[in-house]
């Protein structure tokens, strides 16, 4: 029996069962890059990307590996990193302007800060369900 007869697909992941190990490539590294989703450790090989979980590998291809072109994987593979990250710092320094005129530099930063976090969450998670919704 082949490992995909054994597999199962999630949407553009390929879900492995635990029991199959030795499909776990021996040249894979472990790597802290890329989103975690509840796994305990992930790989890289190349463009694959495998998270690791008590019962299972998720496995799935991004298109360009981020430890070789970092930027390129966010645009490509990754485009609600940097939309949150944009909203983040738009936000941020647009509140901690306007307040600054009126309040401390101290409550400034401060205000700038909780909105930034707020509006990168909000734009992350906004994008994030656009793109799953278009895949």
């Amino acid at each position: 029996m082949q490992l995909l007869d054994l597999a199962i697909m999630h949407g553009d992941e390929i879900e492995v069962p635990k029991e199959l190990r030795e499909f776990m490539l021996e040249e894979a590294e472990e790597t802290f890059l890329g989103q975690k989703n509840g796994a305990y450790k992930q790989y890289r090989y190349g463009n694959l990307h495998i998270r690791e979980y008590d019962d299972k590998f998720l496995v799935h291809m991004d298109r360009i590996d981020p430890r070789k072109d970092p930027v390129g994987h966010l645009i490509h593979d990754a485009p609600e990193v940097l939309i949150g990250l944009a909203c983040a710092v738009f936000s941020g320094s647009q509140v901690a302007k306007n307040i600054l005129n009126k309040n401390s530099k101290k409550q400034s930063f401060t205000v700038g800060l909780i909105s930034s976090i707020i509006s990168g969450y909000v734009g992350y998670t906004t994008a994030k369900q656009i793109k799953s919704y278009l895949e």
